[in-house]
């Protein structure tokens, strides 16, 4: 056969190559003839190549798009931390979660909490749940003309769980009620989305599992199930986060404005001084017998405008609110932040200064902040790292103050110390009884 084979070869000058391994299929390909091969594979190559163009090309502008500067980019982003120390009241007016209903539809709201769930639908759409003090809310971003942009939904999915974020939209009532959210007749269009505090993209403990009772995951392990169950230690371990669920949310309220602190010490202290002149007249009658009060000195003082005030100052410092104002309950505001611990946010417009409430203030909550102003005061961050890990998990602005009743009932009595309002006075040269 081969022979014969060669006899048509040689009297048709046919190429040899193609007939060489006949025997073979001629569908397999590796047997055609270099030329028929190279066009076969030309062929479906490049139409493979074609459609992986397209598909670069399509994923490629998608990208591009997502990556291009944005005429919309005002309306998110990370807060600058310079943008987030306390300022003059701006006119912003939050609205709690927990009064999200029907009756505002199509009303402009601004709303403040923390990331609980994200999900991407595509490109140009997605979901962002915000839950605050236990209450969620669904918040959708849609691709729109002049309001959402590619990158902002693009924002919105790279957030991570629990970061803190302002969320401005209108608000609308869906055809169907919102299963994944305790305010089910509403959800929030989106139009601005800023992230005030990142928390890192792992947490060490999910907020469900930490949220999950008792009774649900008995019912689980009865049905066969292996819920997730946070132990006590793990609780406490991670307490920041296990303060996020919906059960210690109703124990703990987070006040995060100067404002609203120093209103809360305003009330707090006119209120239980009113009260003592009301109901302890007998009692204060004895006391001043016993310890008169000692009137203050006339001469003037020269403070340190940068230094820490000693009671002397303090003393004529009240006498000038007395004058002026006619009270002698005062709230000093803008304190030196040299004589404050590394915690103390600076102001806004001056470092050197920060927000005294009484013995307290706003706090930094930017953990990478707080380590440069612990070294900045001389302190060894390695020491206090269980302490800014914390605030990694998110954490919310806040301030807040700290009173000893001893010392209000000192001053309030214009007693000359301290020991003579505390129960059982310690002090380097006494520890009992």
């Amino acid at each position: 056969m081969r022979g014969s084979w060669r006899k048509i070869r040689r009297r048709y000058q046919l190429p040899q190559i193609v007939f060489s391994a006949t025997s073979a299929p001629l569908h397999a390909g590796m047997h055609q003839a270099p030329r028929a091969r190279r066009g076969f594979h030309s062929e479906q190559e490049s139409r493979q190549v074609g459609e992986g163009s397209l598909r670069e090309e399509k994923s490629a502008s998608g990208a591009s798009a997502a990556d291009a500067p944005d005429p919309l980019a005002a309306n998110y982003g990370d807060v600058p931390l310079e943008d987030l120390q306390s300022k003059a009241v701006s006119g912003r007016k939050w609205i709690e979660i927990a009064n999200l209903n029907e009756e505002l539809k199509g009303q402009n709201v601004l709303i403040r909490g923390q990331a609980h769930a994200i999900r991407s639908v595509s490109k140009k759409m997605a979901f962002l749940v915000v839950r605050e003090r236990g209450f969620t809310v669904q918040c959708v971003l849609s691709v729109a003309p002049d309001v959402v942009s590619l990158q902002m939904v693009k924002f919105a999915t790279g957030l991570s769980k629990e970061s803190y974020v302002d969320v401005e939209g209108t608000i609308s009532v869906p055809k169907d009620p919102i299963i994944g959210a305790s305010q089910q007749q509403v959800e929030i269009q989106v139009k601005k989305l800023y992230c005030i505090s990142k928390a890192v993209p792992a947490l060490p403990i999910n907020i469900d599992d930490a949220a999950r009772g008792e009774i649900e995951i008995e019912k689980a392990l009865q049905a066969g199930k292996q819920p997730v169950r946070v132990n006590q230690d793990t609780r406490l371990n991670f307490r920041v986060l296990d303060l996020c669920t919906p059960a210690n949310q109703g124990i703990f309220r987070v006040q995060c404005q100067v404002e609203n602190v120093m209103d809360i010490v305003d009330r707090l202290f006119v209120a239980m001084f009113d009260s003592l002149n009301e109901k302890c007249q007998k009692e204060l009658e004895a006391i001043g017998k016993q310890y008169p009060f000692e009137p203050l000195k006339e001469a003037g003082v020269e403070i340190d405008p940068l230094g820490d005030l000693n009671t002397e100052s303090e003393r004529k410092l009240g006498q000038l609110v007395l004058e002026k104002y006619g009270t002698e309950f005062y709230i000093l505001h803008r304190y030196p932040l040299a004589v404050r611990p590394f915690y103390t946010m600076p102001c806004s417009d001056d470092p050197a200064y920060r927000e005294e409430i009484i013995s307290g203030a706003q706090r930094v909550h930017v953990p990478e902040f707080l380590a440069t102003r612990a070294e900045a005061c001389g302190i060894d961050v390695k020491t206090i790292s269980t302490y800014i890990d914390s605030f990694g998990y998110g954490a919310p602005l806040h301030g807040g103050f700290g009173v000893g009743l001893e010392r209000v009932v000192m001053l309030f009595c214009a007693l000359n110390n301290i020991r003579k309002t505390s129960l059982f006075p310690r002090d380097p040269l006494r520890i009992a009884p």
